[in-house]
């Protein structure tokens, strides 16, 4: 056993000096600090780019939400409101009364009951006449006057819709929210646009009866001055035909 061991110390330390390599068993652990330096530098900035990976992760998905939100729907709408508004006005614009906003009916009317009196048309013609554009001039000014009711009444409802349409805006997740917020306010104004224009065509229409049925009333009074002066068909009273007889 001792001459054994001897003669492994003999092989290592021959080993050792003639430059071999050591058997495993025979070899030494020893502390390099500039390959623990290294390995440490590897490490650290491996995990800088962990870092630096997860940093871009958290980035991407805040766009993500960022996106989610730019293209979330506004939850408040005023389309219904708006649409309410329009359609009392379009209903009380086709509740015309008489001559309504029509073209071809404003057209006959004005080739016959405000045409210029005839020497061939009978009293009766020329009283009826006279009655129908009377009528048609009360029941324009009736409309235009029930009109600018209704836009009146719209203003509450305007009203009420653009602050909520405001308050939608300001409080907006994302553009897309802004932009239909924006939208919105803009169809609101056109509706109060287009019931000020109902509002001027319906008054409008009340003055251009009205004035026409000036000018045919002008028209017929002369007319009746002409019957009236004509020979032999002008009054004559009663003490002149006594006179005669």
């Amino acid at each position: 056993m001792i001459s054994i061991r001897r003669c492994s110390v003999t092989l290592v330390a021959i080993l050792a000096l003639s430059g071999g390599a050591l058997p495993a068993w025979a070899q030494m652990h020893v502390f390099d600090p500039s390959n623990y330096s290294q390995n440490l530098l590897t490490a650290a900035r491996t995990l800088e780019q962990v870092n630096n990976q997860i940093l871009s992760l958290q980035n991407e998905a805040q766009m993500l939400i960022n996106q989610a939100r730019n293209l979330a729907s506004l939850p408040y709408s005023s389309l219904q409101q708006l649409q309410q508004s329009i359609g009392r006005t379009r209903q009380l614009l086709s509740q015309a009364q008489n001559i309504a906003y029509d073209v071809q009916q404003i057209d006959r009317a004005f080739s016959t009951t405000y045409a210029p009196a005839s020497a061939n048309q009978s009293a009766q013609s020329l009283i009826a006449n006279a009655q129908t554009r009377w009528q048609n001039s009360v029941a324009g000014l009736q409309d235009a006057l029930r009109v600018q009711a209704t836009v009146v009444g719209n203003l509450d409802t305007n009203r009420s819709e653009m602050s909520a349409l405001i308050d939608a805006s300001q409080g907006a997740a994302g553009a897309l929210e802004a932009a239909q917020a924006g939208n919105q306010l803009v169809a609101l104004q056109a509706q109060q646009l287009a019931d000020l224009t109902a509002t001027v065509a319906a008054q409008g229409r009340a003055q251009s009866l009205e004035a026409a049925a000036r000018v045919a009333a002008q028209d017929q009074a002369r007319e009746q001055l002409r019957r009236f002066l004509a020979p032999n068909t002008g009054y004559q009273p009663s003490t002149v035909r006594m006179f005669h007889e």
